[in-house]
């Protein structure tokens, strides 16, 4: 198969291929990996490349599922897996190895997928940018080299969107599908919170607000993988509502004519980033073009309390995290093991007490309902991904152990990303659509959907797909890539 040729379709098109007996998956693992060569050194987006465990894979025979010999990635953090240790974005738990296969590995393994190796990740996931020291260095967006990809699942969009491979694993507890799915130009879906499984080897990740998820070019690679991975684990502590036919399914048909909330600014009502709110305007425009109703509106909860709930939350997690990995070695920390803002998460977090804990899981449900209320508005809330377009690198590396500033200061997390976080406190399905462009760089919308509604919110995405495709917008640093490592005159989708 030509280098090209490998990224001409989506992950559907080359499982296509494979049942064709057009390609064989050994034929397209040699492409992903010679992107890896050609496009990583500048990305540092791909770790633990385990090509040996990818070819015994095909050997043994892959599974006949609907992405069978399609090379694909996990993300360096979750996901457990035998055969692929991680280092959970810290040098604290390098090289951390599993005793079983996490259940959402074993149902991505089912759909034949032919993983190769991990993407990386911040430290505990706690950061909107990928730049965890255990990796040597920053991640890159491809799309500009002094800019993040986004973060927890930094990795996983920098991967995709260089065309490393067409989708790949990542997880989003607070936007980390979703702002790395913005700022990389690529399609990002938070599901409804516990349509995935989170065991064996963990009951729930930040009291639930944390879900599995994928990023992809194309709605209907999501869909595929999504039904393929959707449904509780034995003894799961939470049971999302049953699908009604299943996302792939819903594509099939118009989503109907929805009433659509736009929200310009941020849900506090300040102003945003003149791009971003173009984003939001300019989708809005889309939507009416498509028959639906689209009018004003900013959701009423309680979104400071909300995000200070999410805060101690996440904090409380990073420092249980880090101390069972110390109790377990019976060791001290050493100087290093962790980054400044894990430090300063776990000095945080030792100002919680177990009740101060439960009642910030009390907000956080308290919140859940009333953004319930908002869909009783509207079928659809749709905002900016992002407050402003990707930020530099370094803005956000974890350089600090003013936790509390690093979220929530003036320049803080928040005030850059303050719309993604609140779906995974309600629960609610969202995800991040690529139809805006600013001076060369993506800037995706959100839309969100009442708890359950997966369904309709996808063939609504599915709608705007059609309506303005993004699959051939490609970012300039993969091409200069691949020119300089030998692939020049072959023909290029742009």
């Amino acid at each position: 198969m030509a280098f090209m040729e490998y990224e001409a379709g989506d992950a559907t098109w080359l499982a296509g291929l494979v049942a064709a007996r057009d390609v064989t998956p050994d034929e397209l693992l040699d492409a992903a990996l010679e992107r890896v060569a050609a496009v990583n050194p500048d990305l540092n987006a791909v770790v633990l490349v385990r090509e040996d465990v990818a070819r015994r894979a095909i050997r043994d025979g892959l599974p006949e599922g609907p992405f069978r010999g399609v090379p694909f990635l996990i993300k360096d953090l979750g996901a457990e897996a035998v055969d692929f240790p991680s280092h959970c974005g810290s040098r604290l738990f390098m090289n951390t190895r599993y005793p079983v296969d996490s259940a959402i590995f074993a149902r991505i393994k089912a759909t034949g997928v032919v993983t190769f190796g991990r993407t990386t990740s911040p430290e505990g996931g706690i950061g909107p940018a990928t730049e965890a020291a255990v990796y040597g260095g920053p991640t890159r967006n491809p799309w500009d080299l002094d800019r993040v990809p986004g973060g927890s699942s930094g990795g996983a969009g920098a991967a995709v969107a260089a065309g490393i491979v067409p989708m790949a694993h990542g997880s989003d507890g607070g936007g980390s599908v979703r702002i790395p799915a913005s700022n990389c130009g690529l399609f990002g879906f938070k599901a409804t919170r516990a349509r995935f499984p989170d065991g064996p080897l963990a009951g729930e990740g930040w009291a639930g607000m944390a879900i599995d998820g994928f990023v992809t070019r194309s709605v209907r690679d999501a869909a595929a993988m999504m039904d393929a991975c959707a449904g509780p684990d034995p003894g799961a502590p939470y049971w999302a509502p049953p699908l009604r036919e299943g996302y792939l399914a819903s594509l099939e048909r118009p989503p109907g004519r929805l009433r659509i909330g736009l929200c310009d600014t941020d849900f506090l009502g300040h102003p945003i980033h003149p791009a971003c709110a173009e984003a939001a305007l300019d989708a809005g425009r889309l939507l009416e073009s498509l028959g639906h109703e689209v009018f004003t509106y900013c959701p009423q909860a309680d979104h400071l309390g909300m995000i200070r709930a999410w805060v101690e939350i996440v904090a409380c997690g990073a420092a249980l995290s880090v101390r069972t990995a110390v109790k377990t070695r019976e060791r001290p920390l050493k100087e290093g093991e962790i980054e400044a803002v894990a430090r300063g998460a776990i000095a945080f977090a030792d100002l919680i007490s177990g009740a101060g804990y439960l009642a910030a899981v009390g907000k956080i449900h308290a919140y859940g309902r009333e953004m319930a209320k908002v869909f009783d508005d509207c079928d659809i809330l749709l905002s900016p991904v992002m407050a402003e377009p990707p930020a530099r690198i370094g803005r956000f590396a974890h350089v600090t152990e003013d936790y509390l500033g690093y979220r929530l200061g003036p320049e803080g997390v928040f005030r850059y990303s303050p719309y993604c976080t609140a779906f995974n406190a309600s629960g609610q399905p969202a995800a991040s659509i690529p139809t805006f462009w600013h001076e060369g760089l993506p800037v995706g919308v959100q839309l969100a959907a009442a708890f359950g509604d997966d369904e309709r919110l996808i063939a609504l995405c599915g709608e705007i797909e059609a309506a303005r495709p993004w699959f051939n917008r490609r970012p300039p640093h993969r091409l200069e890539a691949l020119v300089k490592a030998g692939w020049a005159g072959q023909n290029d989708r742009g």
